[in-house]
């Protein structure tokens, strides 16, 4: 994303914060995509709530054949939905757990307090169980190459050929199945 695309859609977020008490904005797209990084730029520049979706991968017991055969089964988004999505739509403080991959266990509370506006980034946090409850949302498009090139820096090899040969794969899948890059308000290509 260039300067211009992230000015225009700080615009956009301003004009939609004009007219509501509460924008919820999604930032959805494949790994290494530049999810994360588009909404810390959006955060430094307005102030609002980031929410990760990899803070709701699934519990050990949730983790079944079937569940990871689902189109973005691979994430608690009934967790994330009651947690985190309902409650802000409140404008009431509230508090969820975040999943600790080296416990594989829930962790520690966070405690939010709902702001103007509020960002979920990360993958599968445009299912069809949560889209209608975001006010705009983005599709970050990557190319493979560069997709595998930035998984490689950021999680080295071991860790790349996961990505490669797992978790892409599903990705692929969700966006493909449950149409998610048209689903977006706006589509751009990851930086």
């Amino acid at each position: 994303m260039n300067e211009y695309q992230l000015s225009e859609l700080l615009s956009h977020i301003r004009a939609l914060a004009a007219n509501r008490e509460r924008v919820i904005l999604a930032i959805e797209g494949g790994s290494a995509s530049g999810k994360s990084t588009l909404a810390q730029r959006i955060a430094e520049q307005i102030d609002c709530n980031v929410f990760h979706m990899d803070d709701f991968f699934l519990q050990p017991h949730q983790r079944t054949k079937e569940r990871f055969l689902e189109p973005g089964g691979n994430v608690d988004r009934e967790r994330f939905l009651s947690e985190v999505l309902l409650p802000l739509k409140t404008g009431n403080a509230f508090s969820y757990r975040v999943f600790d991959c080296g416990k594989m266990a829930l962790g520690e509370f966070v405690q939010v307090t709902p702001k103007q506006v509020n960002i979920v980034e990360g993958a599968y946090c445009m299912h069809p169980l949560l889209r209608e409850h975001y006010d705009f949302s983005v599709f970050m498009k990557i190319d493979p190459e560069t997709q595998s090139h930035r998984i490689l820096l950021r999680n080295g090899e071991t860790w790349h050929k996961r990505f490669m040969n797992e978790w892409i794969p599903m990705e692929q899948k969700y966006f493909a199945e449950l149409h998610v890059p048209e689903s977006c308000t706006l589509v751009l290509e990851g930086e």
